[in-house]
């Protein structure tokens, strides 16, 4: 069972992200041969208080796009308990997911598709800290989002 908890911090969320998200989510858990139960959660907040997240705890003063707070360094090895992994926090920025959309020319589904699937890659270890972590990651990224059908338009 894969467990997606979905807040909205901005009272502007269409019901059609929280189903989009846990789609493409839940087919990137099987395209990272993720078999055991897991689950995470997805906030939507707007501008202000990403900023103040990311200035909190990124010691970054200003606004970004996604910021994932991963819990597990790596899959727990807890014999004879059936516990799903906790993967960690995603928080998504909807205010620049639809600023992004319209810059890069592609739907805002596209972008918030995109923004979920970076969150979770970092949540299973992925980063970008290094040009070769980076062309891993959004290669990873570009794969799973041509597979699931929202490639760049």
């Amino acid at each position: 069972m894969f467990t997606i908890d979905f807040n909205d911090h901005t009272g502007l969320v269409d019901n059609s992200w929280f189903e989009q998200i846990d789609k493409l989510l839940t087919f990137a858990k099987e395209q990272e041969g993720i078999d055991s139960e897991a689950e995470l959660s997805v906030t939507f907040v707007d501008k202000e208080e990403i900023q103040q997240m990311n200035k909190m705890y990124r010691d970054k003063d200003k606004v970004t796009d996604v910021i994932s707070f991963a819990l597990e360094e790596e899959e727990p090895e807890i014999i004879g308990l059936d516990i799903p992994r906790v993967l960690g926090d995603i928080i998504i920025c909807t205010d620049v997911a639809r600023e992004q959309a319209e810059t890069f020319g592609h739907s805002f589904d596209r972008e918030l598709g995109f923004l979920a699937l970076h969150g979770f890659l970092h949540l299973l270890g992925y980063d970008h800290m290094t040009e070769t972590d980076e062309k891993q990651m959004f290669g990873r990224q570009d794969e799973i989002l041509n597979a699931y059908g929202l490639p760049r338009e």
